[in-house]
């Protein structure tokens, strides 16, 4: 009885905890933080901002081209955070998208990844013109990669700080001027990274126009992506990137 208990216990702890290579690629700590690990994905939600920092995820081939469950169209705050979450009335008649950080796009695999991926922590206000336009190239283009490459790490979230407008009846929800995102290609010989920063309003052009590295992307948020790696991978990674490698 006792080992039947431990199985059950052991089984739903590890339906949260990722697996080390999604650990070894976390960004540090940001005090203020909370760190919540769901099924494909960790954050670290910030309750000065209703918001995530950081969303941190690893994207796979199979998830790209095997997944077949529907978006869902229903968000819900998150039942994990231990201060409470945004809600969606928060965003009710404010002129911003419920946008995603981990996209629903690339959590097909399973119905909870699905309906995780609603969880308003996952979420930050995006121009609606952003979050439909460049915002979403550069989600499509993130599959496409991962498809090439098997297996890409992925950290994203908006850049927050003090002063920015809010919107919110019920919490305080903070507006980002600019989103992040960090995607890393640590498999196989050839490792690469490749960062973007990207501003919230409707923008024209390719997504490499706000390419940059992950050392340009780290000034800019004041976020340390790869503390977790030696250091000399970490900084190769982080010093050197290359849209040819991109494409």
């Amino acid at each position: 009885m006792k080992q039947s208990i431990l199985f059950l216990v052991c089984l739903i702890w590890s339906s949260f905890v990722p697996s080390d290579d999604i650990d070894i690629l976390l960004p540090q700590y940001i005090n203020g933080c909370e760190i919540v690990r769901h099924k494909n994905y960790v954050l670290c939600y910030n309750e000065k901002y209703e918001q995530a920092n950081w969303v941190c995820y690893v994207l796979t081939e199979q998830m790209c081209t095997n997944g077949q469950v529907k978006r869902s169209g229903n968000f819900y705050s998150d039942p994990l955070i231990s201060t409470g979450s945004a809600l969606p009335d928060d965003y009710k008649l404010s002129g911003y998208d419920r946008g995603h950080l981990c996209p629903a796009g690339d959590m097909k695999l399973s119905e909870l990844s699905m309906k995780e991926s609603f969880y308003m922590s996952n979420v930050s206000p995006q121009v609606p013109s952003f979050n439909r336009g460049i915002w979403k190239k550069l989600e499509e283009q993130v599959r496409v990669w991962a498809v090439t490459n098997k297996e890409l790490h992925i950290t994203v979230g908006g850049i927050l700080r003090d002063s920015l407008p809010t919107i919110g009846k019920y919490n305080k929800v903070t507006v980002p001027d600019f989103f992040y995102k960090v995607i890393v290609d640590n498999e196989g010989v050839e490792k690469k990274a490749i960062g973007f920063v990207i501003q919230n309003k409707k923008l024209a052009g390719s997504i490499y126009n706000y390419a940059m590295s992950v050392d340009s992307v780290e000034k800019i948020t004041g976020i340390n992506f790869f503390y977790g790696l030696p250091d000399s991978l970490e900084t190769n990674l982080e010093m050197h990137y290359d849209t040819l490698l991109w494409k």
